[in-house]
């Protein structure tokens, strides 16, 4: 399992204005981490710098394995499901995962849609394509996965029955996973650690461990009221803490 040690500083817009100032900070390996901060603030920036897309002046991203030349498999899942238009779902997981991968037949059922495999992306809904985007990260079983928002624009049952998915082939792979998120209760439900960032220049100004159940808060009716309870304790003492500041109430 990976860990991320990140040591970041002077990451700069093109327009040369700050993005990152300063973000210091370890993911934990084996586990989930969310990352919530205001619109603008560099989320997505970071998650591309993890996965190599980006780079900064000064920063080091060490990896728990980076005593070998390998670096760990990273798997993306997107804001948009970013399909192949001219493939059948069955291949755009074979781009990824090779053509007569079992893992791949497994996948489909596993995501609910082995009877979509020969559709191309144009005749699938938006939670579909969803879900082939999620199965086309696992087939890679990747060591880290990243996620950017890849729930947003949907409807919340289609959402929450996602994030089961997602969860389900997580406890299989046990992969590290990284999400960036804008809302607090999908955070507290997924997560075992949430960074809070600051608006830009963005730097981590509060952390939150989340003591989470083997079958995390989002799986039950009492967990859901944990996921409350925890909210709204936490924006009691932060009530600015989802704006990037955490400024206490007097």
């Amino acid at each position: 399992m990976i860990s991320i040690k990140l040591n970041i500083e002077s990451k700069r817009y093109p327009n040369g204005e700050p993005v990152i100032s300063e973000l210091h900070g370890k993911i934990k390996a084996g586990k989930i981490t969310a990352i919530i901060g205001p619109s603008g603030c560099g989320k997505s920036t970071l998650l591309n710098m993890i996965a190599g897309l980006e780079t900064a002046r000064h920063r080091e991203i060490r990896f728990s394995d980076d005593e070998s030349e390998n670096r760990p498999r990273i798997g993306y899942i997107f804001q948009t499901p970013r399909l192949m238009p001219w493939l059948t779902t069955r291949e755009n997981l074979e781009l990824i995962g090779g053509k007569g991968n079992p893992a791949i037949t497994d996948l489909l059922d596993a995501m609910g849609i082995l009877d979509k495999q020969n559709t191309y992306p144009a005749a699938l809904s938006g939670g579909m394509q969803r879900r082939v985007s999620i199965a086309r990260a696992f087939v890679y079983q990747p060591d880290l996965l990243l996620l950017d928002e890849p729930f947003t624009s949907l409807d919340a049952p289609t959402a929450d029955q996602l994030r089961q998915l997602l969860l389900a082939q997580w406890r299989q792979q046990q992969s590290t996973m990284v999400f960036v998120t804008h809302d607090l209760r999908e955070a507290i439900s997924l997560a075992d650690e949430i960074w809070f960032l600051s608006r830009s220049p963005t730097s981590v100004v509060h952390t939150l461990t989340v003591i989470q159940p083997p079958e995390r808060l989002i799986s039950s009716n009492d967990g859901r009221e944990s996921i409350d309870e925890i909210a709204s304790a936490l924006l009691v003492k932060h009530p600015n803490l989802l704006s990037g500041e955490t400024s206490k109430t007097t």
